[in-house]
C-alpha cells in the first residue's frame, strides 16, 4: 500500500499528555473519518472518567467507541473492544494488556496495537458510522472479543447462525432524552464457539445468558479462530435503531476487505488535508500544521444517518423523534465561531451550509437554538455565540440552508426569557431593561454581556442583508452597550450591580466572578465588533496600543478570585511567559491581533509568531491549553497562514505573519489562494511589503470576497519592524 504524504505528519497525539489540573490540549487521539459519526480511541484508564487515555500509560483496557467532545462534557453511546486469550477475564482494570506505545500505530484512518498479555494483534480502520476490526491471534485456544458497554443500560443479543451480535447501550453523560440509545452490530468472519460465549454485567459472567439487557450487560465472545489465526469483524452503529445499524453496515462497509476501507479512509483525509498544501524545510512545522488540520475536521460530528431509500434522517437528540435532514453535535459554538468555523467558510463552504441547515432543524425540533451540543443542549459557557457563526456564513453568502428561520430562532433568544436556563439567554429581560446584566443577580455577568452586546451585533449584520432595517437600527443601538461595562477609573471592564454601582474590591488579576475562565485582563477586549470604540473608551489609539503593550509585558500573575481553586487555565497562563496574553482560552486567542486592526502590525506578527513558536508542537503537550474542538488548532492554521478572522459576521481576514515561504488553499469553486512569504525565516517575521495579484496592498485586512475568488498574497518578510 501506497502511503499517501500528508497523513505522514498528523501526530493524533498531540495534546494528549493532559489531565483534570494541566491540559497540553486535553485531546484524545481519535480514529475516525473526518466530521464521522463514530470514533474510535484506545483507553487506558476507565477509572479516569473523561480522561480515559494518557500517551504515557502502558496499559490497554481496549479500544473505546467514543463520541466525547470533550474530557468536561463526557462521552455517551460509548463501549470497548478487547480481544483476550486464555482465562476469562472481565473487570476492565483487570482484563489490562501492556504494550509498547512506542509500537502503537494511532493514525486518524487507521489503529494497530500488539496485547503482549494475549499475544494478539489489534486493528482497525473507520467509516462514517462503521469500523473494520482485525485481529491475528497466536494461539487459537481460548480466543474471544469482549465487548464491554460503560456505565448506563445496555442490551446484548447473541445470533451465531448469523454470526453476529447485536445491541444497545444509553449510557451517556447528559443531553439526550429518555429513548436516547446507541444501537450496535458486530460481524464476524468466523463462528461462534457458544460453550464460551456469554453475557456479563460489567464485572461477572451470567452463565448460560446469550440474551439480556440490564446495567453494563457486555458480551464475551468465543471464537472459532482459523488456521491463520486471523478473524475481521466489522461494526456498524446508529442512533435510530438496530436494523438503521445493519443498514449503515451494508451501506459503507459490507463486501468491502479491511485493506479498501483502509484506503478509503486514508483517501478521504488526504482530501481534507490537502485543502491547504505547505511548503517548509522544518519537519517539527509540518507536523503540527497537519495535526492541527487534523483536529479541525473532527467536530461537529455528523448526527445523520441515510435510511433505505436514500434520505438523511436523525435520531432527534432534543425531542426523541427520528427527523428529515441533516443534524451535526459535539460543538460548542463559544469556542468554534472564532476560529474554526470561519476557517471552514474558506475551506468547507458547503459542509458549513450543511451545519447551518443542521441548526436551523435543532431550533425547529427544539424551539432553541444551539449553544453547546454533545448530543443535545448542554449550555456551557456563556453567551449565545451561535449568533456570530451564523452571521459570519451569511454576510459570506454560504448557501444551503434557510436564513429566515435561523434569523428567527436568533430574535427569539435575543428578546425572550426561556423557561430553561440552559436555553437561550440568561436574565434576557434585565439585559433589555438596563443595557447589561447586573453583577449582583447574575454569575459571570460582565462575560455574559459581552457576548450578549457582541450578538447583538451579528444579528444586526443578518438583519441588514434581509433588509430588516428596524431591526437592524435597533441591534446595532444594542451592540453599544459594552460601553456600560468599562470603567474609567481603572480601564477595565467591570461588574455593575442592578443600581448602576459597580462591584466592590476590584482586582484586575483575580479570576472569576463577573468573568469567565479569566479576569479583567483577559475579558476586557471581548468587543471584536467595535474595537475602535473601545480604544476611544481607554484614552484613544495610543493608550489601547499602550494598553495591549502592558497585558503581554505584566508579570502573569493571577488571583483564584471565585474559583476557589487554581483552575487549569490559569496554571497555564502562568508558565507560558506571555504576561496575561491567555492563549490557553479562546477569550485571549484574537488578542495579538487587535495591534493590526489599530495599525500596528508589527507587534501583531511580532507575537503571533512567537506564539507559535514557542506555545504550539506536534508533541504530545503540544498545545498552550485546551484545544476545544479544533478552534485552536484552528487559531494555528490560521496564524501559520498569515490572516485571522478578528471579527467573526465581518467579512474579512486580518493580516498577520506568515509561517511558511508557501501556503496553496484549493478552494471549494476550484480556485486557489496562494500566499507567499518571500526571505521567510524565524528571525525574519515583519512584512517589508505586501501586495495582492501584484498589487501594492496597503489595508490591514483582506476582504472575503477578494479571497474567494482566489489569487496570489505575496509577504516581503524582514527583521525590521518599521514598516506599519
Amino acid at each position: 500500500m501506497i502511503v499517501l504524504a500528508l497523513l505522514n505528519y498528523v501526530n493524533t497525539l498531540q495534546g494528549t499528555e493532559s489531565d483534570f489540573r494541566y491540559s497540553g490540549g486535553n485531546t484524545f487521539p481519535l480514529i475516525s473519518m473526518p466530521f464521522g459519526m463514530t470514533a474510535w480511541s484506545p483507553q487506558t484508564n476507565e477509572e479516569g472518567g473523561g480522561w480515559f487515555f494518557h500517551p504515557r500509560h502502558r496499559h490497554l483496557e481496549g479500544i473505546r467507541l467514543t463520541h466525547q467532545p470533550s474530557p468536561w462534557i463526557g462521552d455517551y453511546g460509548h463501549l470497548t473492544i478487547l480481544p483476550q486469550t486464555g482465562p476469562l477475564i472481565l473487570r476492565s482494570h483487570a482484563r489490562t494488556s501492556s504494550f509498547k506505545p512506542e509500537d502503537m500505530v494511532v493514525s486518524p484512518h487507521y489503529f494497530s496495537v500488539s496485547l503482549h498479555r494475549y499475544r494478539t494483534k489489534l486493528e482497525l480502520t473507520p467509516t462514517e458510522r462503521c469500523a473494520a476490526l482485525r485481529m491475528t491471534f497466536e494461539n487459537s485456544q481460548q480466543s474471544r472479543l469482549i465487548i464491554s458497554p460503560l456505565k448506563g443500560e445496555s442490551y446484548i443479543s447473541f445470533q451465531p447462525d448469523s454470526r453476529r451480535i447485536t445491541g444497545f447501550t444509553r449510557g451517556n453523560t447528559g443531553g439526550v432524552p429518555d429513548n436516547f440509545a446507541m444501537y450496535f452490530v458486530f460481524q464476524f468472519d468466523t463462528d461462534f464457539n457458544m460453550e464460551e460465549s456469554g453475557i456479563f454485567d460489567g464485572d461477572f459472567a451470567l452463565t448460560g445468558r446469550h440474551e439480556d439487557m440490564g446495567e453494563r450487560m457486555g458480551a464475551y465472545i468465543g471464537l472459532c479462530v482459523p488456521d491463520s489465526g486471523k478473524v475481521e469483524v466489522k461494526c456498524g452503529t446508529s442512533f435510530i435503531s438496530e436494523e438503521q445499524a445493519v443498514l449503515n453496515l451494508d451501506q459503507e462497509i459490507a463486501g468491502s476487505s479491511f485493506e479498501n476501507i483502509r484506503s478509503k479512509a486514508e483517501a478521504s483525509w488526504e482530501d481534507r488535508l490537502g485543502r491547504i498544501v505547505v511548503e517548509s524545510r522544518s519537519e517539527e512545522e509540518l507536523r503540527t500544521f497537519y495535526s492541527c488540520m487534523y483536529r479541525t475536521c473532527l467536530f461537529p460530528r455528523t448526527w445523520h444517518e441515510n435510511n433505505a431509500e436514500g434520505e438523511r434522517v436523525h435520531f432527534s437528540p432534543f425531542n426523541g423523534e427520528i427527523c428529515k435532514g441533516p443534524m451535526y453535535s459535539d460543538i460548542g459554538l463559544w469556542d468554534v465561531y472564532r476560529t474554526s468555523f470561519p476557517l471552514y467558510s474558506v475551506l468547507f463552504p458547503s459542509l458549513l451550509g450543511e451545519i447551518m441547515e443542521a441548526w436551523s432543524n435543532a431550533y425547529q425540533e427544539s424551539g432553541w437554538l444551539p449553544k453547546w451540543l454533545s448530543p443535545g443542549e448542554r449550555s456551557a459557557m456563556p453567551g449565545t455565540l451561535i449568533d456570530a457563526a451564523v452571521a459570519d456564513a451569511v454576510v459570506k453568502g454560504i448557501g444551503g440552508f434557510d436564513t429566515e428561520v435561523l434569523y428567527e430562532g436568533l430574535l427569539k433568544h435575543a428578546d425572550r426569557p426561556a423557561d430553561n436556563e440552559k436555553l437561550g439567554r440568561r436574565g434576557i429581560e434585565l439585559y433589555k431593561e438596563y443595557g447589561y446584566l447586573p453583577h449582583d443577580c447574575f454569575s459571570e455577568s460582565v462575560s455574559n454581556t459581552l457576548d450578549y452586546v457582541y450578538g447583538d451585533f451579528c444579528i444586526a449584520q443578518i438583519a441588514k442583508t434581509l433588509g430588516k432595517q428596524d431591526d437592524y437600527e435597533r441591534f446595532m443601538a444594542r451592540a453599544q452597550n459594552y460601553k456600560l461595562l468599562f470603567d474609567t477609573s481603572t480601564g477595565f471592564m467591570r461588574g455593575r450591580n442592578e443600581d448602576g454601582t459597580w462591584q466592590d474590591k476590584f482586582d484586575p488579576l483575580e479570576w472569576g466572578d463577573p468573568f469567565c475562565e479569566g479576569g479583567a485582563w483577559q475579558g476586557s477586549w471581548a468587543v471584536p465588533h467595535d474595537f475602535a470604540g473601545l480604544a476611544e473608551l481607554m484614552g484613544g489609539e495610543g493608550a489601547f496600543a499602550d494598553r495591549l503593550d502592558q497585558l503581554m509585558s505584566e508579570e502573569p500573575l493571577f488571583k483564584v478570585g471565585s474559583y476557589g481553586m487554581e483552575i487549569h487555565e490559569m496554571s497555564e497562563m502562568a508558565t507560558a511567559g506571555f504576561g496575561q496574553f491567555a492563549i490557553s482560552n479562546q477569550p485571549s486567542f484574537h488578542i495579538p491581533y487587535i495591534y493590526a486592526r489599530i495599525g500596528e502590525l508589527s507587534k501583531t506578527q511580532f507575537w503571533v509568531r512567537k506564539t507559535m513558536a514557542e506555545l504550539f508542537s506536534s508533541k504530545q503537550g503540544g498545545f498552550p491549553g485546551d484545544e476545544d474542538n479544533g478552534s485552536m488548532g484552528a487559531w494555528y492554521i490560521w496564524s501559520a497562514i498569515g490572516l485571522y478572522p478578528l471579527s467573526p459576521g465581518i467579512p474579512e481576514y486580518i493580516i498577520g505573519s506568515p509561517l511558511f515561504s508557501k501556503a496553496t488553499i484549493h478552494l471549494e469553486n476550484g480556485r486557489k489562494l496562494v500566499v507567499e512569504a518571500d526571505n521567510n525565516s524565524p528571525s525574519h517575521v515583519f512584512s517589508e511589503s505586501i501586495s495582492w495579484n501584484g498589487a501594492l496592498w496597503e489595508h490591514h485586512s483582506l476582504p472575503h470576497e477578494e479571497l474567494k475568488g482566489g489569487g496570489v498574497l505575496n509577504f516581503r518578510m524582514s527583521c525590521n519592524s518599521s514598516r506599519e
